[in-house]
């Protein structure tokens, strides 16, 4: 396992002997752009759905943006002169190594939980009315047939996996690289993972910001994204599922 480091590392930043351009920091600042552009537009319309929807075209669609947004991450990276390797850090070399970053995923969502969960009470996620809204943005986005189920699963999977190599993978490295040190890359690029999710409202931005900089953090210790990816991929299947159960009990109406 490695090391925490406490100064910026050439691995965490672009291939020895090589720097990014200019180009290529303006592409990831236009890349920012787009992606807040859209979490503003999605703002306030999410829990417009109507209880009834056929929710499957939502998810089906968004799998198709997480990806048309990895492509464009393959754009920046090609103008980083980074291959995607270098933005996931490598392969597993073996069977141990799966296993590794499986437990570390476990042992980090379990962390992360306790960390967001006494963090979400103290800006007031717990009262009554924010719980309320948590459960109008579960029944508004959340699975209600086993079908909706299943493809929610495949979803949170491609946005495991997608959102990982563009906040940890690109962005992270893209401003690390720019300011020259990992640390404030992180805190950057976890500010803008909370901020691209309008429509989970202001509060829970900060939430899901804390959680990107955990995620982050993860990423410069184990110097990969696969046990952010795995960590990511299961907690959103986790919250589908838990919000198709409490649907089917009764607890969403």
């Amino acid at each position: 396992m490695g090391s925490i480091p406490t100064t910026s590392e050439p691995q965490l930043l672009a291939p020895e002997g090589k720097k990014n351009s200019a180009a290529s920091y303006l592409y990831t600042v236009a890349f920012v752009a787009l992606l807040l552009l859209f979490s503003y537009l999605g703002q306030n319309r999410v829990e417009k759905i109507p209880r009834g929807a056929n929710r499957m075209w939502l998810y089906v669609f968004q799998v198709i943006w997480e990806f048309i947004l990895l492509g464009l991450v393959w754009i920046g990276a090609r103008l980083a002169n980074l291959k995607f390797k270098d933005l996931i850090g490598g392969r597993w070399k073996s069977f141990e190594s799966v296993l590794l970053d499986f437990a570390i995923a476990i042992g980090f969502w379990f962390a992360s939980q306790l960390i967001l969960g006494g963090l979400g009470y103290l800006i007031g996620l717990a009262d009554p009315k924010r719980l309320e809204e948590a459960k109008n943005l579960l029944r508004a986005i959340g699975p209600h047939s086993p079908k909706e189920l299943l493809v929610w699963v495949s979803l949170s999977s491609a946005a495991g996996f997608c959102e990982e190599v563009i906040f940890r993978g690109y962005l992270q490295r893209q401003f690390a690289a720019l300011l020259g040190n990992v640390w404030i890359g992180m805190l950057i690029s976890a500010i803008i993972f909370g901020l691209s999710h309008g429509y989970e409202g202001s509060r829970r931005m900060l939430l899901i910001a804390v959680y990107g900089a955990l995620f982050g953090m993860l990423t410069i210790w184990r110097k990969s994204l696969r046990p952010g990816m795995i960590a990511h991929a299961w907690h959103d299947s986790f919250q589908g599922g838990y919000g198709f159960f409490l649907d089917r009990i009764g607890k969403l109406n």
